[in-house]
């Protein structure tokens, strides 16, 4: 187990072992600082003492209260789309995690598709520009500029602000929290002790909440706010990197496989394969936004040797374009579902109603 299953598991289940809880204890002052600090940097922000920055039109903040592994990314895809139905002209803002990073304010598809490398922009904001090119994705490490950069040179009419529950420098109508039904507070502790990235206090500021992989568990938790229900599964279709053969799942069955990913959890993309019937050679796990270098590309092909095929997820795909193996390698699409009828239409209604005056948002006849 690498390092960062190993810290995922950890703060998923807790310790098991002495030397496991000898590392936990070691952690705990470190995830209890982390945690004060959050605090404090609320309480900064509800005094006035850090500044708030407020569009000139409605903003949707989509994110988690635990680091990863809760499908936001599937999420912010239906809303998208949902808006494009509305004939919305949406932007998402995304801070780019796992790309080389820009300076200032860099637009990954303006309405024509993508315009950058995922290596530059980071593999979530280019997938969703794959998956939606007539949308306006723009990345930024300063929100606030994005946002303004959306709305003044883009004409966006509502942003969503990707990952930006605890991007607090940005005001918005409705704040959405995805919380994974399995485990929504992992071991109940901040980072680097458990996965969390505040205390389960600052749910308190969310409007609804979305409990995702509710097809595994059903949940039972106490919430301060409405909820919605979201399963996951995959696409039961496969597809080349290349972008050119399509093969079911179905269709792989008989052959033997080698799985990798480097999401947040991958373990649960490895079970998704398992469960519609793949043969598994190995699974290999990398860390969560992978640049796929050298090194990791060894592995991956050294790993290959034997087996029929290679499968890694969507996201992971997008950074693989170019790259060459012995045997085909497809990606599988995440797809989320909601077990409610009409979930998207009914967080949109809820931003309407809460904001008052955005009845521009409804669904168009």
């Amino acid at each position: 187990m690498g390092l960062v299953a190993f810290h995922r598991r950890l703060a998923l289940q807790g310790p098991s072992k002495f030397w496991q809880w000898l590392i936990f204890t070691l952690l705990l002052p470190l995830g209890l600082i982390y945690g004060i600090l959050g605090l404090i940097r609320v309480l900064f922000y509800r005094q006035g003492v850090l500044q708030i920055n407020r569009a000139s039109v409605p903003v949707v903040s989509v994110g988690n209260l635990a680091a990863g592994g809760t499908g936001k990314t599937p999420f912010v895809d239906a809303l998208l789309k949902d808006c494009r139905e509305r004939g919305i002209r949406v932007a998402v803002v995304s801070r780019g995690y796992g790309g080389a990073g820009v300076a200032g304010v860099a637009v990954v598809c303006d309405g024509e598709g993508p315009l950058l490398d995922p290596a530059v922009c980071g593999d979530e904001p280019y997938l969703l520009a794959r998956r939606n090119p007539r949308a306006l994705i723009l990345v930024a490490r300063k929100r606030a500029l994005g946002v303004a950069w959306a709305v003044d040179r883009l004409g966006a009419e509502l942003i969503i602000l990707d990952d930006g529950f605890q991007h607090l420098g940005v005001a918005r109508d409705l704040d959405i929290v995805l919380l994974d039904a399995r485990a929504p507070f992992g071991n109940g502790w901040p980072l680097p002790a458990g996965l969390l990235r505040e205390f389960p206090s600052g749910l308190g500021r969310a409007d609804i909440f979305i409990l995702t992989r509710t097809a595994e568990v059903l949940p039972s938790l106490d919430l301060p706010g409405p909820r919605l229900h979201a399963r996951h599964r995959l696409s039961a279709e496969a597809v080349a990197l290349d972008g050119g053969e399509r093969r079911t799942l179905a269709a792989l069955e008989g052959e033997k496989g080698v799985a990798f990913a480097g999401i947040a959890d991958p373990e649960a993309f490895f079970a998704g394969l398992r469960s519609e019937g793949l043969e598994l050679l190995q699974t290999l796990a990398f860390a969560d936004h992978a640049g796929y270098g050298p090194e990791e590309l060894r592995t991956i092909r050294e790993a290959a040797l034997g087996a029929d095929y290679l499968i890694t997820t969507e996201k992971d795909g997008v950074k693989l374009a170019g790259q060459s193996f012995a045997v085909p390698c497809y990606e599988v699409p995440l797809i989320l579902e909601f077990v409610e009828e009409g979930g998207v239409d009914r967080v949109m209604e809820m931003l309407i109603e809460k904001g008052g005056n955005h009845g521009h948002l409804r669904r168009t006849p």
